[in-house]
């Protein structure tokens, strides 16, 4: 492979047709839509679509990735476009790196994200590692997000569409994986744009909706699948106030997060309340007034760094982070205690800051993410 040829669309110094590429498919418009654009420009394509969890229980929902019918969606796709797809059995990986955390993290009361270990753990870990073995040169997914070429090497940046970003959920993309990572669709304007092109290429999943919840949650019912992996989750507890004073009794804490108003149960005492903490080990939320939800200090671990020097080389960065995914970024002083850990000082308090949740650095005023971690205390 020669280093004087010009790059293709996929930043390779070689042709597509010589350019191997495994695009991670979900059954879904978006990474359909990668797999066609490339198999259309002449790239050596080979779809895979991870089995994350049991068919059997998700056949019948619609808007879940990675259950049957998006397996026979994704087939579809790649009988269309001409390129051969493959399907893996990933159930045991998901269950035991996803799944398993997901209901320890609520039951220690945190607020968990498990798209972001999903994207961490089992398809940016395993699935590019299947992806190596298939001698492909690169792997591409239909996440919104920019992957661009910067001083240093590949950077990351948000979207085009900011409705569309999912920065928030790929913040623990290693350097190292970013080298090998592609994504196509992360300078297009809309989903519009998207859809678009799946009608062009002809897709059978062009009208097909985006999927909304946790795909092992069906409905947005945490709760039922955390008393199904955890017998006792939900045994019953006390509402107290922040002096400690019993206001009412509570059905399991996994019921409730940091924020929440309504469904307290506890009406008719005066201002409004809202889940300041909740202690499991004594089976107690604790509610308070709105001010009590306010955060200005985070501590956060598990950093993934991607600046141009390491993370510990200045005694603190001027950044903006988001503390949830459907926040905008907010300016924040970060200053590192370690390689891995940092205290995050916010300029402004936000509200509702939960430990599981991700703590996601972006450069102030533009598009670069520099990386984040995951909030491990309330305040």
């Amino acid at each position: 492979m020669s280093k004087d040829l010009p790059l293709n669309s996929l930043g390779l110094p070689k042709p597509p047709a010589e350019t191997r590429v495994v695009v991670a498919m979900s059954g879904g418009v978006d990474s359909s839509v990668v797999a066609a654009q490339l198999a259309e420009e002449g790239y050596d394509v080979v779809g895979v679509t991870l089995q994350l969890y049991d068919h059997g229980a998700a056949l019948a929902k619609k808007g879940a990735c990675c259950a049957g019918q998006d397996i026979h969606d994704a087939r579809r796709v790649a009988e269309t476009m001409g390129f051969p797809h493959y399907v893996l059995d990933y159930e045991n990986t998901f269950r035991e790196a996803v799944i398993d955390e997901f209901a320890d993290a609520y039951l220690a009361g945190a607020t968990p994200v498990p798209c972001i270990r999903c994207n961490e753990r089992v398809k940016f870990k395993d699935l590019l590692e299947t992806a190596k073995d298939l001698d492909a040169d690169c792997m591409a997914t239909g996440h919104y997000i920019q992957r661009k070429i910067g001083p240093h090497g590949p950077e990351l940046h948000s979207a085009a569409d900011p409705n569309r970003d999912q920065s928030y959920f790929l913040f623990s993309t290693t350097p190292e994986q970013l080298s090998y990572l592609r994504f196509p669709l992360g300078h297009l304007a809309s989903k519009a744009e998207t859809r678009a092109l799946a009608a062009k290429y002809g897709l059978p999943v062009a009208d097909k909706p985006d999927s909304q919840d946790i795909c092992f949650v069906p409905n947005g019912n945490y709760a039922s699948v955390i008393e199904k992996l955890r017998p006792g989750a939900a045994d019953p507890g006390e509402i107290v106030d922040m002096e400690g004073n019993v206001l009412g009794q509570h059905k399991g804490v996994i019921h409730y997060t940091i924020g929440q108003r309504r469904g307290l149960g506890i009406g008719g005492l005066g201002d409004p309340l809202y889940v300041v903490r909740l202690d499991p080990d004594a089976r107690r939320v604790i509610v308070g007034p709105k001010e009590a939800l306010s955060t200005r200090i985070i501590p956060v671990r598990e950093i993934n760094w991607l600046g141009d020097e390491p993370f510990t080389a200045r005694s603190e960065w001027h950044l903006s982070v988001k503390v949830r995914s459907t926040r905008p970024p907010r300016e924040a002083i970060v200053r590192p205690i370690s390689g891995t850990e940092a205290e995050v000082e916010l300029l402004n308090p936000e509200e509702g800051v939960s430990p599981g949740q991700a703590c996601v650095f972006y450069e102030t005023g533009g598009t670069r993410i520099y990386g984040g971690g995951w909030i491990w205390r309330g305040r």
